[in-house]
């Protein structure tokens, strides 16, 4: 119950979050998307080679893949958040129709926990967030609240 709560909470500040940035963001083309989003441990000729939603802390290195349509002449970025603070921000020009892009992260082994990736344009508007659980190499990943 606590799992749904947080997710009920999560999406009402982000809905507010919108509500109130509405006024301020430019329009974004109707068709305009976040085809694909997601973690991988490799990108090879500009595709993940694999999707990872938990990684242990074996592993020093992630990356993030976005599909991006219709948002050419924009620019976006991945932020990405450990415990509510923004750790790294990767910046993309979209030059295309579809245009893919990837960050890559390295992380410290102690950092352990969920990991977000805001994708947003360049007005700090939210095209869409993805979570991955980075935990101690000699335990099986939870989720905890």
């Amino acid at each position: 119950m606590q799992i749904l709560s947080r997710y009920a909470l999560f999406l009402a500040i982000l809905l507010l979050q919108q509500n109130l940035m509405a006024a301020d963001a430019p329009p974004l083309p109707e068709n305009a998307r976040i085809a694909r989003a997601q973690f991988t441990t490799e990108i090879v000729n500009r595709e993940p080679t694999n999707q990872i939603v938990a990684l242990d802390n074996s592993h020093t290195e992630i990356f993030f893949f976005t599909d991006i349509r219709h948002l050419e002449g924009r620019t976006i970025r991945h932020l990405w958040v450990y415990n509510g603070e923004v750790m790294s921000e990767v910046v993309f020009a979209v030059n295309g129709p579809r245009w893919r892009v990837n960050s890559r992260k390295e992380l410290d082994p102690s950092m352990t926990g969920k990991w977000t990736v805001w994708v947003v344009d360049e007005t700090d508007w939210p095209l869409g967030a993805s979570i991955f659980l980075y935990y101690p190499a000699n335990q099986q990943p939870t989720v905890t609240n």
